[in-house]
C-alpha cells in the first residue's frame, strides 16, 4: 500500500514558483521514502512526467495513476506522461492530454530541447543544474573543453556565462546535432563553439589542437558498452589533463556511478594529476536528495596550482 499523503506532501513542497522551470517534484530514487524507490515525478511546463524504474502491484499502480491524474488537474497541468524504464527502449505513454511538436526544459533562463515522444532519455539531465550553474559562473573569457558533451548543455551554460570559446566532444553525432539546436535556441554565437564527433580516448591529439584550456568538464557515462567504463577508463582522461590544460586551469570532474565514490576520482587525481588540487564537491539539488549522497551524482572541482 503506497502512502500517497507523503507523495502529495513532497510534491507540493517542490512545486516551482515558475512552472516553466524543469523541476523534480518527487525523487523516490533517493530512497528517502519507503515504498517509492521505483518512482520519479517531474514538472516540465504544463507536463507532469512520471517514470517507473520497477514494476509495481497492479492495484497500487491504478491507485497511484488515479492520484497523479487528480494532481494534474488540481495544479493546472495539461499532459500526463508515463515511462516504464524497466522495459528496454520503452516509449512514454500519454495518459492525459497530448504532446506539442517541440518541448523544452527551462533552467536559469536558458532553454534545452527535450525528446519526450520516444527516446528513453529526454536529452537533458536535470540533476546537473548545480554543475551547469558552476560552469556559467566560471566561464567568463575562458577557453572551455566539454568532454562527453552529449547534447551540450554545459556548452550552452559556458557561452551564456561569457566563455571566449567552447569545444564539445562526443562520439554521438545525433546528440551533437541536438547540441547545435540548443545553442541556436539560446541565440549563442556559433563561431565561438566547435562540435567534434570523436571517440575521446582515441582523439587526444586532435582535441589538444584547440587548447590549452582554462576550464575542462569531464562528464562521462558510468558505462557505455564498447566505448567507456568509468572504473577503468576515467584514469585515461586524468592522465592527459597535463597536456590539455593551462597552468591555472579548473576541472569539473563528474561521476554518476553509484558503486564509485568521490574518493575514486580524488585518489586518481592525487596519483596521476597531483598538480590539480581538490577544491570542493558541489552540493546536489535538494529536489534530488538521496539517503546516501555518495551513490548519487558527484561533481568535484579541481584547480591546477
Amino acid at each position: 500500500m503506497l502512502n500517497l499523503s507523503i507523495l502529495k506532501s513532497v510534491m507540493n513542497s517542490n512545486l516551482p514558483s515558475n512552472k516553466d522551470e524543469f523541476t523534480r517534484l518527487f525523487h523516490g530514487r533517493g530512497e528517502l521514502y519507503d515504498g517509492f524507490k521505483f518512482l520519479t515525478v517531474d514538472s516540465i511546463g504544463t507536463i507532469l512526467s512520471i517514470t517507473f524504474f520497477n514494476p509495481i502491484d497492479e492495484i497500487d499502480e491504478k491507485e497511484l495513476l488515479t492520484f497523479l491524474e487528480e494532481y494534474l488537474y488540481e495544479h493546472s497541468y495539461e499532459t500526463l506522461l508515463l515511462q516504464r524504464r524497466y522495459i528496454k527502449n520503452s516509449e512514454r505513454e500519454i495518459l492525459v492530454g497530448e504532446l506539442q511538436g517541440s518541448n523544452y526544459a527551462l533552467e536559469n533562463s536558458l532553454k534545452y530541447k527535450l525528446t519526450l515522444d520516444k527516446n528513453q532519455n529526454s536529452g537533458f539531465f536535470a540533476d546537473m543544474k548545480n554543475g551547469r550553474t558552476f560552469v556559467y559562473e566560471n566561464s567568463k573569457d575562458k577557453n572551455v573543453l566539454n568532454l562527453f558533451s552529449y547534447t551540450c548543455s554545459f556548452s550552452v551554460a559556458a557561452l551564456a556565462g561569457g566563455a571566449s570559446s567552447v569545444v564539445n566532444v562526443d562520439m554521438a553525432k545525433k546528440a551533437l546535432s541536438v547540441g547545435m539546436q540548443n545553442h541556436h535556441l539560446n541565440n549563442l554565437e556559433m563561431k565561438k563553439v566547435k562540435f567534434l564527433p570523436y571517440n575521446i580516448l582515441k582523439s587526444f591529439s586532435r582535441i589538444k589542437k584547440a587548447g590549452p584550456y582554462d576550464l575542462v568538464i569531464i562528464d562521462p557515462p558510468s558505462f557505455q558498452r564498447g566505448s567507456f567504463e568509468a572504473s577503468k577508463d576515467y584514469i585515461k582522461i586524468i592522465k592527459r589533463l597535463d597536456e590539455l590544460c593551462n597552468e591555472d586551469a579548473v576541472v569539473l570532474s563528474c561521476l554518476n556511478a553509484p558503486e564509485l565514490k568521490s574518493d575514486f576520482i580524488i585518489d586518481l587525481f592525487k596519483e596521476y594529476a597531483d598538480e590539480f588540487k581538490f577544491i570542493k564537491k558541489l552540493p546536489n539539488l535538494e529536489t534530488f536528495k538521496a539517503k546516501d549522497e555518495e551513490r548519487s551524482l558527484k561533481n568535484l572541482v579541481f584547480k591546477r596550482s
